[in-house]
């Protein structure tokens, strides 16, 4: 594993981790698929392309490396609270993994703990982890909720995904404006009342 690199921009930075031997392999994947494609990668623009593409791909798929029951488990607390817990409008960036073409969104996810509670970012760090990987939007709906509800054991878990998907937007049908929305839920929000309640929440916007 590569060294982290911190890399500054505009006052900002951040650590990123490659694998040099990862790196490598896929640089030269991308080269040859430049060259099928009829590129002629000794041109300025794509000299160094393939490296960063490389690196990008691992950057994207970075969720294959983190458990995310560990993530939940890291910050569990006993706490006697017993109503809807919501972390909602969480930013999600994932690739299809039909199409290897992006697509983003947001997810909003609610439990009712049952005796235990976690740390709020641990929630939108399972969302991250899971949408880090090659994805179908319905899998990772179900992942996100199987993973909060077996490892808190909360009365219930409900998980709504909204996402653009751009291997519908920049091929195939070329729907521009289309936003698929999924949805999985459990115990306590199986009930219509719960999950109404829930509906609702997520979509009130406050100021």
């Amino acid at each position: 594993m590569g060294s982290p690199k911190i890399i500054d921009s505009n006052g900002y930075g951040r650590y990123e981790e490659f694998d040099e031997e990862v790196t490598e392999k896929l640089s030269q994947n991308y080269k040859n698929i430049l060259e099928i494609i009829g590129e002629d990668i000794a041109r300025e623009g794509l000299d160094k392309t393939p490296v960063r593409v490389a690196k990008s791909m691992q950057f994207l798929l970075q969720g294959y490396k983190t458990d995310p029951v560990e993530i939940l488990k890291s910050a569990m607390f006993k706490e006697d609270y017993r109503q809807m817990v919501i972390v909602k409008d969480i930013e999600i960036y994932s690739m299809c993994e039909h199409h290897l073409l992006p697509f983003f969104g947001k997810a909003h996810v609610a439990y009712i703990p049952n005796g235990t509670i976690t740390g709020l970012s641990k929630i939108a760090r399972v969302v991250d982890v899971f949408a880090r990987r090659l994805q179908v939007q319905e899998r990772m709906t179900t992942q996100i909720k199987d993973c909060i509800q077996d490892t808190l054991h909360p009365l219930g878990v409900a998980v709504v995904i909204e996402a653009q998907h751009l291997c519908m937007q920049m091929r195939g049908i070329e729907k521009q404006h289309s936003i698929t929305t999924t949805s999985d839920f459990t115990g306590a929000f199986q009930k219509d009342a719960t999950r109404g309640e829930f509906i609702k929440l997520i979509s009130t916007r406050f100021s």
